[in-house]
């Protein structure tokens, strides 16, 4: 085959090595723009099996790379005059240009034809070639030239950075921030050779611009930095190596590109791009995608292009359309992986504000974790002191220490005090519909459900959402609390549940309005009830389901007299049958969630338009609530964060939300989303409504309850630690597993947990087996802890 690779960075000359070593007849062309030997930028950054994925392509560059590497297992955070280090991290830094120096050699050894002081205008200049790599980098010409085919999403991210190299010799990985009047800066620093280290200085634009740095020349903003970083630079200077550019030039904003398609095919007949119709064009490296700096994956992502190509290439013998079909799919879905990762990196950075008033401490560990790469369990195989201290840090700061024989306790285990009530951990059984009421009676079945649950080690239950009246239940076998049988019912379940275990107890009471009068989900879920329907009430005239569900009407004042004054009798209701802590549903599209969507509120009057007027029924509710609820006991308040439609709530009116109420008297925020519209598009993942939980936390500064996907006790620790919520309320898992708390403990080792006196003789047996499983993995994988976690998390 004839190849050319437009573009002489990491991705075309590893690609143009391997081809040429997999078949010497290859005659293969690299094109590069720039001088020979000549390139921009300082050291990048590789993890310690990237460079073993080297290894297996290309022993002779990968043992010289090595032999150029500068090795740590160091990260270093400093802010506010604190500083924290956590090992185990096993990084590699070298030169860009001693990188590419290396590839360029082993290029020419094998026979590769190098090109330099060429700019290519079109792709198109090699039709004649049987495949072109476009491995032209961040500003790809080819990807713009055949934007239509590759569909490129750019998107230009928040902080401006300038990308400079500095003398000191960095022993860690560094981080560094620094509190101006503008705002804050923060510099990620590595040492890559003998007598550099990378220094790039990072910030939001509006913080760059209130600094004068956007009308500063080059040598003005590098002493600007210089001051700024002075005892972390030691008093070495800063340099810069962009001799092409002047002034703000320097500094850029990260684009993050990512590709619908990877390949492009030259017809020469009809000029089209059809599957095979000609020579084709695949993208590579920075054109095809790009990963932010922070997680140091640029150029990891880039060799890698090139590994998996030449790999399908040979897997995949005279089929080259094959063989580029499999190398899109597999790249694009390792890409993603990255890229997302990327973006939790990334936003962290540009919201840094958000974290520095967390404790010192906790502001490091959630850099650590910022990626979700790293977990808190895998953060504990790298470095299990600076864990368990820190774990150390967090037990004590919940009132709890350590017995000096003892295991140190994770933070899913420590206890959480709200008002006048603890609870002994920080797992929540969320409050799911069981649609097993008659007449909305709770009976048998809730007593055995919640109780089972209770003892399963939660530290709260939530019973499902109970209606204040007969019209407010989403189906008839929706249970109630707008009689004294029904609050004897409750408190026959909350005597039992403060008798055997623990754990406390919530109510949470909420109104189903426009999504009422339904069947049972396993009948027909959202469908209307085919006889004995009753009306509905919401913000404004609504039909859930467009053309099935029956209208609701709008609420007037005597409606709204009416809705409060149910809320309120069902709260003392609540408070008699004993309940320690009460939950007001705003979410869902349910009642009061219809007054706070603009997508449900269409409203003309004092309670529509505005955010502040579409939360004044609410918080008429909430108030009432609160005013007849026991003070010494807390209120939580759900909200929807997301509509997950355009034009309905975002997480920026959450946050808003969270403060109005919290200046109402809420003590914490049960921070779901979704279910307002069925036009939703939610974006789903592990722990995907978690940052709803971190930015009301740490904006708004009220306490929230994180939910969603949260299915394992390392998704929970690593959530608490961080402070990103300061409860989990975990559902599905505990509808397959009451026990699913204690069940937890046991996989991460925590022997000390209480379980009920009766069930102790299994305790002892399920940790000797889960022993036992952890042994056999082990010897049957043939690789340390680490290595495997590593393994399992893609880093």
């Amino acid at each position: 085959m004839k190849i050319v690779c437009i573009g002489g960075g990491p991705s075309g000359l590893y690609f143009a090595l391997l081809m040429k070593q997999q078949d010497p007849a290859h005659r293969i062309v690299v094109v590069e723009r720039n001088k020979p030997y000549d390139t921009f930028g300082w050291g990048v950054v590789f993890s310690d099996q990237t460079l073993g994925n080297l290894q297996s392509a290309d022993p002779k560059s990968a043992a010289q790379i090595l032999d150029a590497f500068n090795h740590w297992d160091d990260i270093e955070v400093t802010i506010r005059g604190a500083k924290f280090v956590s090992g185990g991290h096993g990084f590699c830094g070298i030169g860009r240009k001693r990188l590419l120096n290396i590839l360029q050699a082993r290029c020419e050894d094998v026979g590769v034809e190098l090109v330099f002081e060429t700019d290519v205008k079109s792709a198109a200049h090699y039709a004649d070639a049987d495949l072109v790599i476009a491995s032209d980098g961040l500003n790809s010409r080819v990807r713009g030239e055949y934007a239509e085919t590759y569909k490129p999403d750019v998107d230009m991210r928040r902080n401006r950075f300038v990308w400079l190299g500095t003398t000191r010799l960095f022993e860690a990985f560094t981080f560094d921030f620094q509190e101006t009047p503008h705002g804050w800066f923060q510099a990620h620093a590595y040492r890559f050779d003998a007598t550099h280290s990378t220094f790039i200085v990072e910030t939001p634009e509006e913080v760059w611009k209130k600094a004068g740095l956007d009308r500063m020349e080059k040598e003005e903003a590098i002493a600007f930095c210089e001051k700024l970083f002075v005892e972390t630079l030691h008093g070495h200077p800063l340099i810069s190596n962009a001799t092409h550019l002047r002034g703000s030039a320097q500094w850029i904003r990260f684009p993050r590109v990512v590709c619908e398609r990877w390949v492009h095919w030259l017809d020469h007949r009809r000029g089209g791009g059809g599957l095979g119709a000609g020579t084709p064009v695949v993208l590579m490296g920075d054109a095809a995608h790009t990963a932010h700096f922070s997680i140091g994956s640029g150029t990891k992502l880039a060799l890698e292009d090139a590994i998996e190509l030449a790999r399908s290439i040979g897997a995949h013998p005279r089929d080259l359309p094959a063989a580029l079909l499999h190398y899109e799919e597999l790249r694009s879905v390792e890409v993603l992986k990255i890229q997302n990762a990327a973006r939790n990196s990334t936003e962290w950075f540009e919201h840094v504000d958000r974290y520095v008033n967390l404790p010192p401490a906790q502001f490091a560990y959630s850099l650590l974790t910022r990626s979700q790469r790293i977990s808190h369990e895998n953060l504990r195989l790298r470095d299990k002191e600076y864990v368990e201290d820190f774990e150390d840090w967090i037990a004590v700061r919940a009132g709890v220490a350590r017995e000096s024989t003892r295991h140190s306790i994770p933070p899913m285990l420590t206890p959480f005090t709200l008002r006048g009530v603890t609870l002994a951990n920080r797992i929540v059984v969320s409050p799911m519909a069981q649609y097993s009421c008659v007449d909305g009676m709770p009976g048998d079945y809730h007593l055995v459900h919640l109780g089972a649950r209770a003892m399963g080690g939660a530290g709260m239950v939530v019973a499902e959402m109970t209606c204040p009246s007969p019209d407010a239940r989403i189906t008839p076998a929706c249970p109630g609390l707008w009689n004294g049988q029904q609050r004897d019912g409750w408190k026959r379940i909350v005597d039992f549940v403060h008798a055997n275990t623990p754990a406390k107890i919530a109510m949470q009471l909420g109104h189903a309005g426009a999504k009422g009068s339904t069947r049972v989900p396993w009948e027909g879920e959202d469908q209307p009830l085919a006889a004995g329907n009753w009306p509905l009430v919401s913000a404004s005239p609504q039909q859930y389901l467009d053309g099935v569900s029956d209208w609701s009407r709008a609420m007037t004042r005597a409606d709204m007299d009416r809705v409060t004054a149910e809320f309120v009798r069902a709260t003392q209701y609540a408070a008699e049958a004993g309940f320690d802590w009460l939950e007001l549903h705003c979410a869902h599209g349910y009642l009061l969630s219809s007054f706070i969507s603009p997508l449900t509120n269409q409203r003309t009057d004092w309670y529509g338009g505005s955010l502040e007027n579409r939360l004044r029924y609410p918080l008429e509710v909430f108030a009432a609530v609160r005013k007849v609820w026991p003070e010494r006991l807390p209120i939580s308040v759900r909200i929807s964060a997301h509509d997950w439609v355009e034009g309905g709530i975002t997480p920026d009116d959450a946050v808003e939300i969270a403060r109005v109420f919290k200046a109402a008297g809420a003590d914490m925020i049960d921070c779901s989303s979704g279910q307002v519209s069925k036009k939703q598009q939610p974006v789903y993942g592990r722990m995907y409504q978690t940052p709803f939980a971190d930015r009301i936390r740490n904006e708004a500064g009220i306490p929230t309850i994180a939910v969603g996907a949260i299915s394992e006790a390392d998704h929970v620790n690593s959530i608490i630690a961080a402070g990103r919520a300061d409860l989990c309320a975990v559902a599905r898992p505990h509808l397959a597993n009451p026990a699913w708390t204690l069940l937890e403990a046991a996989k991460i080792g925590v022997t000390d947990v209480q379980w009920p006196k009766q069930y102790r003789s299994a305790k002892v047996q399920l940790e000797r087996n889960l022993e036992r499983e952890k042994s056999m993995a082990a010897q049957a994988g043939g690789v340390s802890p680490l290595e495997a976690a590593n393994r399992a998390l893609g880093v």
